[in-house]
């Protein structure tokens, strides 16, 4: 069915990757929550929380690592293929956090804006780290 191509980056890589990615996602996306929570630019949204964003920060990282690895041992282009799914995946991304606006009434377009961003966040930063880009 799926004929593999080998390991491109060996596992020990990967994970040191994946580790590059989860901090600077965490870190930026903690900081993009106190730019907009600071101010009071968005309020009383309960995914926009200290919690629930350094979670499905690190949650989204560690999907884009395993995901990484199936495609790079499946892929003659692993980056290139990377790339496209996880382009994919981010705008697929978007579809809950637009659902929010009409099932949860806390929700804002400007705070479900912030969650977006957060998720191209976690998106530029899984890309960048697991492709190698940044080391």
């Amino acid at each position: 069915m799926f004929e593999t191509k080998g390991v491109g980056v060996e596992t020990k890589e990967l994970v040191k990757r994946g580790g590059i990615a989860v901090v600077l996602s965490a870190v930026a996306n903690l900081v993009v929550l106190q730019a907009v929570l600071v101010p009071e630019l968005v309020q009383g949204f309960e995914p926009l929380n200290v919690g629930p964003v350094a979670i499905f920060s690190v949650l989204g990282v560690v999907g884009a690592t395993v995901t990484y690895a199936v495609v790079d041992r499946l892929s003659e282009t692993p980056d290139r293929a990377f790339v496209t799914v996880a382009a994919v995946v981010l705008v697929l991304s978007f579809i809950p956090d637009i659902l929010m606006l009409q099932s949860d009434p806390a929700a804002t377009a400007p705070a479900v804006a912030v969650l977006m961003v957060m998720h191209v966040v976690v998106a530029v930063a899984s890309v960048a780290s697991l492709t190698g880009r940044l080391t």
